[in-house]
């Protein structure tokens, strides 16, 4: 019984509170932003990784790597295909390459950032 008096107390606190209930009515006049930066890519998370190249189709601009774990997203080794950024990175590299790469998640994919 007292979580039900209490929820809705807690909520009329929150819709109250001028921090809370009303933030989009917060001033922002005077506040520097000239040095924030809006480009989502510069916020990008680059994880590393490194293998050995599969398969190549640089008209598509997708590069498929056999893959060691990736430890800061807890994968083990596996291989897939990455989207590159810049089809120009396929160039060079041939199956059966020694490559370590860095790649940012792009949408529900992952797209390769640099290669060597």
């Amino acid at each position: 019984m007292k979580r039900t008096v209490f929820a809705p107390s807690l909520l009329a606190v929150a819709l109250a509170s001028p921090v809370i209930g009303h933030a989009q009515s917060m001033d922002m006049k005077g506040m520097e932003m000239k040095d924030m930066k809006s480009d989502a890519k510069s916020q990008e998370q680059v994880h590393k990784g490194a293998g050995t190249v599969k398969n190549v189709d640089q008209a598509k601009g997708v590069v498929t790597i056999a893959h060691g774990p990736i430890q800061d997203l807890k994968w083990p080794a596996m291989t897939m295909s990455f989207g590159v950024r810049d089809k120009a990175m396929l160039e060079n590299v041939k199956p059966g390459a020694k490559v370590e790469f860095g790649f940012v998640q792009s949408g529900k994919g992952y797209q390769i950032t640099e290669i060597r």
